[in-house]
Formats: C-alpha cells, structure tokens, sequence
C-alpha cells in the first residue's frame, strides 16, 4: 500500500489530478493540463506518456495559438456514460463517451407527472435501445447521470416536493433506476444539470461562477460557486421560484402568495393571453409570435422578463455571479426577454454587482439538462478506477451507487 505523503502516493495523486482535469474538459492540450492542475509541464508530460501507453488517454496532433500542441482526451475504450433527462413533458436520453462526444440521443414527449412508472419505463425503454444503437454493452456503461424537474432530499434520496410532482410521492428516482438498469445512477434536479451542462459544454465554458435560470412550468435556479453546483445542505438551493414578489398574490403551489413563479411560470404566462389570443397556445408558440411582432405576446414577454428580473437582482446581491444563463423555452425569445431581465436587475442590484453581470441564453436549448447529466456521471465518478493499477495494488470490485449528485 502506498504511505501517505510518499512518492507513489504523490505519483497517484498526480495522476487523478490530471484525469480529472482531462475527464471534465473533454480534451485539453499539455499546456492546458499544467495551467489547470498546477503541475509543471514536465511532469504532466510525463504523466501523459504514461497514462497513454497504459492505454488510458490518446494523444493527438493539435494547435494552440498558432503553435503545435498535442491535445490529451480520455479513450474511447474509458467507458460511457447515460444521461436521463426527465421533463414535465419530455424524456430525454443520452449516451456519450468520456471525450465529450454524444454518441447518440433521443426524446420523446411523456406527462412525467401523471405516472413515475410509466417515466422509467419509458426510461428504460429509451436507454436499452440507444446502447444497442450504439453497439455497447451494459458493462461499459460508468454510470446514469438522472435529471428531475424539482427538489431531491439529499437524505432521503426522494422528491423533495411533492406538490411539483404529484405523482412521483414517495420515489426515490435513483434507487428506482438503478433497479431496473443494474447501474450506479447520480440523481440532480434539472435546473442544476442545465447549469453543469452550460458549464461544460455551453455559455458558462471558462467560468467558475454563474447561475442557471430554467423557466419553464416553475421556476429554478442551479448554482454554481467556485466551479462546483451549490446544492445546500438539504439539496434545495436555488428555488428562485419561490422568492416572494407581492405578499398578496396569488397562491403559489407551495403554499405562499405572490412567488416568483406565479408571475413567470408557463401556466401564469399563457393564462394571461387566453383573452386575446384563446386556448391551446404554448410557450415556444408566444415565443414565435412575439419574433413575428404581435403587441400581446411581446408585452407578456417583456413583463415576464422584469419578473425574472427582480429574482436575478436577488441572485446578485447574494451571490455576485459572474454570468446568468436563461434556460428554458423562454430563452428562444432572446433579447424581447433579455432586455427586460437587465432592466430589472440594473434598478434592483447593488450596482457593482450589475456592472459585473452578463445575462445571456443557454447555447444548448433543451439539450441543457441532459448534458448536465453525462457530466454530473463524470465529475462524480472516481478516477482510479480507469488509472494503470498501482505496483502491487489490489483492485477494488466494482460497486452499484445510488447519488443525489453530492
């Protein structure tokens, strides 16, 4: 066994630290790894030729700034991950290897909220046929990245709210999935995997603080600090959608009055143009007809948009994030939304806060959330177990986990 504070010992150290780096960029090149981990270029050179010829990362001709470089991603024979992304009107699956690449993808629309068994088995379903497609095994899969549309106790494991998924009361998403797949499966809400989907792959790439809007039939808010998803001790931070705007309005599903998410969730949104324009509109159809220039649509948008406004000003006068990133249909709407949203903030944040602000949309649309997922599966995995075995190490069996993304 390696001795604590020996040089094996920091060898191995070394050698997670730079898989770890290389597993959540996707690909990096040599100057990158040092620069991120802090080691000097000679010993990550090193470290890379050996985790290339244990067969763990492969090394391709690249440049960087003008200059070769050598760019250093994990291999395909590494394993892959599922991500699972459940909306209130949509499932969504993914599978995708360690480098970053999305091998295949698939979405179908389902009521998540009438039946949690009807969802997994539509999950299943969807996850046994995307590795066929793909042509792997189960045993190659790491782990199930699973995304919910509210809360998760992080001691329980279930639901946090019922009244957001009445149909799921008394589930614990993933103890159910990893029943059914025979795989360890992390578990987040979907507001924090939009926000580590952006992270890693979309408009929050290269910073360590921002916030995630996702507004959709609520509201939530996935925080990230110091490039990590803040998720409180009891897994419910970030519900933006309950901070209270008028103490007087109307009932919100939580038991309060006058939550954000009665002013700006869909439900509130589309009842507001039932007068003018009928029943049957959905959100991406408001969007569209506002794009075109209806008077209505944009004013509800625009109105919404000073809602959501207020709450991001709340945001930065706690947190001081660097970036906001709209998620969620509504985000389509671009700058009908956007603009409001920085008018609110500007009269309502503190304003060195404001001044340090961007407010942008998501870049992945409606792929945010289950990309988080594939990259919740990476950065909860372990790296020794794709490292070379230590000389004269035992290595462990693999086991069955069951996470709250923590």
């Amino acid at each position: 066994m390696d001795t604590p504070g020996s040089q094996s010992s920091l060898h191995r150290a070394n050698l997670e630290r730079v898989l770890r780096a290389v597993r959540m960029a996707g690909s990096l090149t040599q100057a990158e790894i040092a620069r991120s981990t802090g080691l000097s270029a000679a010993t990550v050179s090193n470290i890379v030729r050996e985790l290339k010829e244990s067969g763990t990362v492969v090394v391709t001709p690249t440049s960087s700034g003008g200059r070769r470089a050598r760019s250093v991603s994990l291999s395909a024979d590494a394993g892959i991950v599922v991500g699972v992304d459940f909306g209130h009107t949509h499932l969504r699956v993914a599978v995708g290897n360690l480098a970053h690449r999305v091998l295949a993808e698939e979405s179908e629309p389902i009521d998540v909220d009438a039946s949690a068994a009807q969802g997994f088995d539509r999950a299943e379903t969807l996850v046994e046929r995307l590795l066929a497609q793909t042509g792997f095994r189960s045993d190659k899969v790491i782990g199930v990245g699973l995304g919910v549309p509210g809360p998760i106790d992080v001691e329980t494991g279930a639901i946090g709210s019922t009244a957001i998924l009445p149909g799921w009361t008394g589930v614990e998403p993933g103890r159910e999935l990893t029943s059914r797949l025979g795989m360890a499966v992390y578990v987040d809400n979907d507001a924090n995997l939009g926000a580590l989907g952006e992270l890693v792959w979309g408009a929050g790439r290269g910073l360590s603080d921002l916030a995630y809007i996702k507004v959709a039939s609520g509201v939530g808010a996935g925080l990230v600090i110091s490039g990590q998803i803040y998720r409180g001790p009891g897994g419910t931070a970030g519900e933006i959608g309950h901070i209270t705007l008028d103490e007087s309005g109307p009932v919100c599903r939580c038991g309060n009055r006058g939550c954000l998410e009665t002013f700006v969730g869909s439900r509130y949104l589309l009842n507001l143009l039932n007068a003018s324009h009928g029943p049957g509109l959905s959100v991406p159809r408001v969007v569209q007809l506002a794009q075109r220039g209806d008077l209505g649509c944009r004013r509800v948008i625009a109105d919404v948009g000073r809602q959501i406004g207020t709450g991001v000003a709340n945001l930065c006068n706690l947190l001081n994030p660097r970036r906001v990133i709209l998620g969620g249909d509504l985000a389509e709407a671009g700058e009908l939304v956007l603009s409001p949203i920085r008018e609110s903030v500007a009269r309502y944040a503190i304003p060195s806060a404001a001044r340090q602000l961007s407010v942008v949309p998501g870049t992945l649309g409606g792929r945010a959330e289950v990309l988080g997922a594939l990259a919740l599966v990476m950065s909860e995995m372990g790296d020794s177990g794709a490292l070379p075995p230590a000389e004269g190490s035992i290595q462990p069996r693999s086991v069955t986990a069951v996470s709250s993304g923590r």
